[in-house]
């Protein structure tokens, strides 16, 4: 059953139903990947316990960010129907909790990265914060139809957050995963905007579908599928990863790229639907080849 269907939440759902909990796990696993491949070989325990660590401080500031953009877009979610269901938007948290909730977990994740990761984690994630909850969320999206775009550094942020966790800088492979997502993000969240167009519209929010059409949008779309195809070849050039990720990568590739052509082609709601779908098999089989390649 989904969240909507629940009606009013217990208290202990509704706060965490702002942490947005599907979208911090995607954050999570990319970040575990940076962290996996920072390491040579087996990690030991002691790199176990630093990604552990690592993974607790990503998942609280993630977690904070999610709320606080409950909080700032809360009239807006009331407005759509794909989020009106938040705690925020239908007035069952006050703004003081939201507020109040979301410094906790920043302030929480913020000095478990510190203390038991490295200084370095702790400012990117904090940056990452910062990036997707003032800089994104209250100042990008509702001025430019780019937003997703440049927003979506911050959403590019997980594996080199992982990175740094185990090696205490940022070397070019985490750029290159970092660019990887980068360039995913926007194809992904513009599909799911072109089905969910109406909303936007009655929002007021500049999206790429509402400010420039149905057909540019899918055009765009199309275009960002072929440059994510030659970055996906990216970790195999620079030799990060095998073959075994390279045929993976080569084949969910094709797959989104062919997807994306056929929206741009011939579009429909369920085809956009589908392609958002297959957006979230694309970057997790993606990675999950990463970690697979790691080990064989």
């Amino acid at each position: 059953m989904s969240i909507q269907g629940h009606g009013i939440l217990p208290r202990w759902r509704q706060f965490n139903a702002l942490t947005k909990p599907r979208v911090i796990q995607l954050i999570v696993f990319c970040a575990l990947i940076g962290m996996v491949l920072a390491v040579p070989g087996v990690p030991t325990w002691g790199d176990v316990q630093l990604g552990l660590w690592a993974c607790v401080g990503i998942w609280l500031v993630a977690g904070a960010a999610a709320v606080f953009n409950c909080l700032v877009e809360k009239r807006i979610d009331a407005l759509m129907k794909r989020t009106s269901w938040r705690p925020t938007a239908k007035g069952e948290l006050s703004d003081t909790e939201a507020f109040v909730f979301s410094s906790v977990l920043c302030v929480v994740g913020s000095v478990v990265l510190y203390s038991w990761v490295n200084p370095l984690t702790m400012w990117l994630t904090f940056a990452t914060f910062v990036g997707y909850a003032v800089v994104y969320t209250v100042i990008l999206k509702p001025l430019t139809p780019q937003n997703i775009v440049i927003g979506g550094a911050s959403g590019a942020m997980p594996p080199v957050l992982g990175w740094a966790a185990m090696t205490g800088e940022v070397g070019p492979e985490a750029l290159i995963l970092f660019l990887i997502i980068f360039l995913w993000t926007p194809p992904h969240f513009w599909a799911l905007a072109l089905y969910r167009v109406e909303d936007y519209r009655k929002s007021g929010l500049p999206m790429l579908p509402v400010t420039h059409g149905n057909a540019f949008t899918r055009l765009q779309i199309w275009l960002y599928t072929l440059v994510l195809f030659a970055a996906c070849l990216l970790p195999f050039i620079y030799q990060m990863s095998g073959w075994f990720y390279l045929v993976s990568a080569v084949l969910l590739g094709i797959g989104f790229c062919g997807y994306a052509y056929k929206l741009w082609r011939n579009y429909s709601d369920e085809l956009a639907r589908a392609t958002f779908k297959f957006s979230l098999i694309h970057l997790s089989l993606l990675f999950a080849a990463f970690l697979i390649d790691h080990y064989i």
